[in-house]
């Protein structure tokens, strides 16, 4: 069995997460996501409008996700990989080169964003309504 691993906050579950998850998921057999804990986002500046819970919820309903897991800090990747078994970390293309020294424990690809929605985007529309 291949598994995959992606990383990510996924609030506002949209398009543009959906697709990236139904990639990851079609290049290998189990997809693991590591979902950034409310605790996490805070380290990275960020705020998610919706919890960790219902962030979780909201992935596990999707048919293409097989697992959910928290994202706690930067340096867990290399761990998850090895603990998991992962074969593949799939990451945005956002983040081009930002993870290419796990490339020695599995391989790492960046898949293309969908363009025109992100979740920055989305919430700075709904400031205009």
């Amino acid at each position: 069995m291949k598994k995959v691993i992606t990383y990510g906050t996924f609030d506002l579950l949209h398009k543009g997460h959906v697709r990236l998850l139904q990639r990851a998921k079609n290049i290998g057999d189990y997809l693991i996501v590591a979902l950034s804990t409310d605790e996490f986002n805070t380290i990275k500046g960020k705020k998610a409008y919706t919890s960790w819970e219902d962030r979780k919820f909201v992935l596990e309903a999707l048919t293409c996700v097989d697992e959910v897991i928290q994202e706690n800090d930067w340096a867990q990747k290399k761990t998850d990989i090895l603990e998991y078994g992962i074969d593949t970390l799939v990451m945005g293309n956002d983040w081009e080169g930002e993870f290419d020294e796990l490339d020695t424990i599995c391989e790492v690809i960046y898949l293309n964003r969908t363009d025109g929605i992100s979740t920055t985007k989305i919430k700075e529309e709904l400031k205009q309504l």
